[in-house]
């Protein structure tokens, strides 16, 4: 089995900072990342702040913003939801997942994160899993 190690060059659409519109709930972000961090808001009026920002500007202010208490316990269902919906949406992104086969998907990273994806190797790689299992669900 073949392994994609990193979303870079041609696997850059994998990562949630790809720019493509998602719903989610009432609105249109510009990310699956933009979205996924107003997700995470306890006060939905706090989603507003991530329509008309950059990916890695919706990242940082998830972090100061307050989060719903439960986040922990919806995060993977939320984000699975998220993933599924830019691949559904697009289709020429749903192609492109859909040509990396039977390939194992890995988020590897150089900044630390053993959550969502993979440091040399080494991590829990749920957005590895999420988009595999999302690539079989679309077959």
């Amino acid at each position: 089995m073949s392994v994609i190690r990193e979303f870079v060059g041609q696997y850059r659409f994998l990562s949630n900072f790809w720019s493509c519109y998602i719903w989610y709930i009432d609105e249109w972000y510009p990310s699956v990342e933009n979205a996924y961090q107003a997700a995470k808001m306890k006060h939905p009026t706090d989603r507003k702040a991530f329509v008309n920002i950059k990916a890695s500007e919706a990242k940082k202010l998830g972090k100061i913003l307050v989060m719903k208490p439960n986040w922990d316990e919806l995060k993977l269902g939320v984000m699975h939801s998220l993933v599924l919906e830019k691949f559904k949406t697009h289709d020429d992104l749903r192609k492109r997942l859909a040509a990396t086969e039977d390939a194992e998907l890995q988020e590897g990273n150089w900044w630390g994160d053993r959550y969502w994806g993979t440091v040399n190797g080494e991590g829990e790689n749920h957005l590895g899993k999420i988009l595999m299992r999302v690539r079989d669900e679309l077959r």
